[in-house]
């Protein structure tokens, strides 16, 4: 079965800004997830709801991508950046944001498999759900208003 990927708006822009190698691992993984799934996956985020519907994977160094699987044959690209120490810039920062979750340090992070231990099925969020990280990630993406002075 093939996959059907779909960026939003701000995963697309922050793919745009992908250049050489972190391109082609870029690339190479959308490549992967349309044939594989959930298998091309690494781990899904911990944490409440809708964390444990998303997926991540490493494409090259800090780089990274997160995904949410509509249902087993469509993928959304929600994110696409690096896991960086300053917070304006990290990946995990901005899918916080996103979700409007504030985690603390006390959260317990593990990194379970992408794909469900006993039916080897991608996590599937719900179609509001979906709908909601698309909506935001949409506000994500919106330029901001300049003003213009005389």
């Amino acid at each position: 079965m093939t996959i059907e990927v779909v960026e939003t708006r701000i995963a697309e822009a922050q793919a745009a800004g992908l250049r050489g190698p972190a391109r082609k691992a870029y690339e190479g993984f959308l490549d992967e997830l349309a044939h594989r799934g959930c298998a091309a996956l690494g781990y899904r985020v911990t944490g409440p709801e809708p964390l444990p519907r998303l997926c991540v994977r490493h494409l090259r160094g800090n780089d990274r991508v997160v995904v949410a699987f509509e249902r087993a044959d469509r993928a959304w690209i929600v994110l696409v950046g690096a896991h960086d120490t300053d917070p304006g810039v990290d990946v995990y920062q901005a899918l916080y944001k996103l979700v409007g979750i504030v985690p603390t340090d006390r959260t317990r992070r593990t990194k379970p498999s992408c794909c469900e231990p006993v039916t080897g099925r991608a996590p599937t969020a719900e179609d509001a759900v979906i709908d909601e990280l698309v909506r935001r990630a949409r506000s994500l993406a919106r330029p901001a208003r300049r003003t213009r002075y005389p």
